[in-house]
């Protein structure tokens, strides 16, 4: 079985650095959470339920939020999934567009949700 560390190594290198600053995120917000390697790519789970993970593309990795319809986002960034009843996310192209207080804070909402 892959890990997550396996997954980021594979990636090109500017999804790479996304993909290990996401994580570094993700695993401060949501320190009890248990990650593993669901539907090909990174979650984080609350007693078998996800939360939070990340999905790499070509040109960028999406921070995906499960709950995350029901996020407080000023920003106007998170875009809701089609199909999914909760499913939110947010597309970065480079670790520049990572807004730490405002990903944290995402991250903080969506945990609170489970």
């Amino acid at each position: 079985m892959q890990t997550v560390e396996e997954y980021i190594s594979h990636l090109a290198v500017p999804q790479r650095v996304v993909a290990l600053r996401l994580q570094e995120l993700i695993d401060e917000a949501l320190p009890e959470a248990a990650v593993r390697i669901w539907h090909g790519h990174p979650v984080w789970m609350a007693v078998d339920v996800p939360v939070a993970g990340f999905k790499a593309y070509p040109r960028y990795v999406s921070l995906l939020l499960w709950g995350g319809k029901q996020v407080s986002d000023p920003s106007g960034r998170l875009e809701a999934s089609v199909g999914s009843t909760d499913l939110a996310s947010v597309k970065v192209a480079s670790v520049e567009e990572i807004d730490d207080d405002l990903f944290r804070d995402w991250l903080v909402q969506t945990a609170a949700l489970t």
